[in-house]
């Protein structure tokens, strides 16, 4: 059986972050992820977790500036300091939540010399990471969404994790931006599952809820179901409705 998570920064937005805890819980939900907790006090957000019976499957290291179009630290030279810092903040986040993942975003960037940054970046926060128990996930995104990402091929992510070897060093694999980036998405599950420790999924092209676009989103859960899947799948869509309306997608599973 396939386990769900309600990524909260995406879903229950009828209501304030914190109580889509609740929200979430009452729709019947054992598992959420979120994205940036950072303006909420890690207590708070714990205290939520307990009060609602709810598992945290990960969420994301500080990204920079979102204001300003920035989408992570880990390959810009000139912001090592910063980025160490805000690993160090995560951990902390996930110390309090028991977080047991971190999606680390590789930033804007290209060529060698961005690449060997982000390697060396990876190598600190896995080494970091190792001490709290968590693991450290990197996700590719589609060129589309996140134009000038480093990390934007799948090839490129499986074969950083082999280069560096570090065991706490995982692919995030986006159903979502793989159907954009690559296409073939039960064969890519197919190859890159031994390497995964976090799926997400919405639908293609508009990222609503699956079953709601170009991919026969139930086909890819029952072949990850044949697979022996036994990680977490983040729900991670914008409702085309409600959020609650919206869920009925689960019970065609």
């Amino acid at each position: 059986m396939l386990t769900f998570a309600a990524n909260l920064s995406w879903m229950f937005k009828e209501h304030d972050f914190l109580d889509r805890f609740a929200a979430a819980a009452d729709a019947g939900f054992g598992t959420v992820e979120y994205l940036f907790p950072y303006d909420h006090d890690p207590d708070q957000i714990a205290a939520r977790l307990s009060r609602h019976k709810l598992k945290l499957a990960l969420f994301n290291a500080p990204p920079g500036d979102l204001s300003k179009g920035e989408r992570g630290l880990a390959c810009l030279a000139e912001r090592a300091a910063e980025f160490r810092a805000s690993i160090a903040n995560a951990l902390d986040y996930a110390g309090v939540t028991g977080a047991p993942r971190l999606h680390l975003m590789a930033g804007l960037g290209a060529g060698d010399k961005a690449l060997a940054v982000y390697k060396d970046a990876l190598t600190f926060a896995c080494e970091e990471a190792a001490a709290h128990g968590v693991d450290i996930l990197i996700e590719p995104l589609n060129p589309r969404d996140a134009p000038g990402y480093l990390l934007n091929d799948f090839g490129l992510a499986q074969r950083l994790i082999g280069e560096l070897g570090h065991p706490n060093l995982k692919l995030q694999f986006d159903i979502y931006h793989r159907q954009i980036i690559h296409g073939d998405v039960v064969r890519g599950l197919e190859e890159l599952l031994p390497i995964t420790g976090h799926i997400q999924i919405s639908s293609v092209p508009d990222r609503h809820e699956p079953t709601t676009g170009e991919l026969n989103d139930l086909r890819i859960l029952k072949a990850l179901e044949k697979m022996n899947y036994a990680g977490v799948i983040g729900c991670e869509y914008t409702p085309a409705g409600g959020t609650l309306e919206g869920l009925s997608w689960m019970r065609g599973l």
